[in-house]
């Protein structure tokens, strides 16, 4: 009788092998056409902090967030200098593998301009510090995908509160 329970338990033991070496297909991540870069309104803007030494101000316009089927965040960040001086980008942040995409780049007087040759950069140790520190402040919540636009904005306003109005 314990023969039996033996090679019953080797010959499942057996299975579950096989059937972990490959036999479970996984469907691999392809990202959608992002569509074409949404209205912006640089009134609206939700500020966030990058730095307190630089001389732009970041922040995203709330309007503009989507989550798409592909599970990228994609948004208008808004950068304005002291003078007021502003220009805008259309991105897009894949949390899950820390990483961010420049779709298209608005300039006053020209309107938007398709990024060359767009691709998937590094979050960290990249020049694109506003989009490290977005996904920070908000972007990414608790360091994971975005899964909701109201929890984006529940942290990026809470983010906002505890940088710029709590004293």
């Amino acid at each position: 009788m314990r023969l039996r329970r033996w090679v019953a338990l080797l010959l499942l033991a057996a299975s579950l092998g096989a059937h972990a070496q490959g036999k479970v297909e996984v469907a691999e991540w392809k990202e959608v056409e992002a569509p074409p870069p949404p209205a912006f309104d640089a009134s609206r803007v939700l500020p966030f902090e990058v730095s307190a030494m630089s001389s732009l101000k970041f922040g995203i316009d709330p309007q503009t967030l989507s989550i798409g089927k592909d599970g990228i965040l994609r948004y208008v960040m808004v950068a304005t200098n002291s003078s007021g001086a502003m220009n805008a980008m259309y991105e897009g942040i894949r949390c899950s593998t820390g990483e961010y995409k420049t779709y298209a780049r608005y300039y006053p007087g020209s309107g938007w301009n398709k990024a060359s040759s767009a691709q998937w950069q590094p979050l960290r140790g990249t020049r694109s510090t506003s989009t490290y520190y977005f996904s920070k402040q908000g972007g990414c919540p608790d360091s994971g995908p975005a899964v909701r636009i109201d929890e984006v904005l529940h942290e990026l306003k809470r983010s906002t509160y505890i940088k710029f109005d709590h004293n």
